[in-house]
């Protein structure tokens, strides 16, 4: 069986580190998948405010599961070059942090030519993985509503491409507002390959709820990967419950349907990490 170790997009809690530890903190949760902290994305840090960064989070006991970067967010022809050096800055971010791994993206394709995009997919994320080799960090793919990966089957070729080399980050909302069954279709077809989770759930018309809540069929997720993986297991909660500040500039252009009916963050937040508890399995090891 597995233990499942909880992490959490923090800055869905607040913008600033103060308040996305007293979040984790009041939560329960000891790790935290950053993705930016005082308005400041997270690779765009120096590696010396990393480094602060992370003097603080030790002290609080608190530690960085992966970094929430947005590396390959961007269209498939804009330049490469630049977003080749804002991976190396990340990669020495990630190392300042103490995580070995950086989550990314397989750049957004006009709907209809992923196959045209396809060898240009691979060659840009080849170049990201050689990189990233160079600084011994592991690049987590996530499916994701516009990108080249947006459903399993490509998803797959990725996976593919770079047998054992590309991680994969499974969400199982962003593949329900691809109009893809997580459970009965992607997760069959992916789980072998799954390195961590993104934990969302939404409804069928694609609007993001707690887990349990919508069509994710997390509880049944959580229990099969009880079942099917052994050591550690992260599940890195992504709460989308309340616009937070920073949202769009995350989506792109590509939003997801916020059904928020929490007046807080902390609400919102708090909701979120209780509904993924209650879909563990009760004889789970949690921390």
């Amino acid at each position: 069986m597995v233990r499942f170790r909880l992490s959490a997009f923090s800055d869905e809690y607040s913008p600033t580190l103060d308040g996305q530890i007293e979040g984790l903190q009041a939560n329960r949760i000891r790790m935290t998948e950053l993705r930016g902290v005082d308005g400041v994305n997270v690779s765009d840090l120096t590696p010396d405010a990393a480094q602060e960064i992370r003097r603080k989070l030790d002290a609080h006991g608190i530690a960085v599961s992966a970094v929430g970067s947005p590396i390959g967010k961007i269209a498939i022809d804009a330049p490469f070059a630049p977003h080749l050096d804002k991976l190396k800055n990340t990669c020495e971010v990630a190392a300042a942090l103490g995580t070995g791994r950086v989550r990314m993206f397989s750049f957004y394709v006009p709907e209809g030519k992923e196959a045209d995009a396809k060898d240009e997919v691979i060659d840009r994320v080849g170049q990201l993985l050689d990189a990233a080799d160079g600084y011994g960090v592991t690049l987590c793919h996530e499916n994701e509503k516009g990108i080249y990966g947006s459903t399993p089957e490509r998803c797959l070729d990725l996976l593919d491409a770079f047998p054992g080399r590309l991680g994969c980050v499974f969400d199982p909302a962003n593949f329900i507002q691809c109009g893809c069954a997580p459970f009965e279709h992607c997760y069959n077809l992916l789980k072998r390959r799954i390195t961590y989770m993104h934990v969302k759930d939404a409804l069928k018309n694609g609007t993001v709820v707690p887990s349990g809540m919508g069509a994710g069929c997390i509880p049944e997720l959580l229990a099969v990967i009880n079942q099917a993986f052994t050591g550690d297991f992260v599940l890195s909660l992504e709460p989308h419950l309340r616009v937070f500040a920073g949202l769009e500039q995350l989506e792109a252009g590509h939003r997801s349907v916020v059904g928020s009916t929490y007046e807080t963050a902390a609400e919102a937040f708090a909701a979120a990490a209780e509904h993924l508890r209650w879909c563990i399995p009760r004889t789970t090891e949690l921390v």
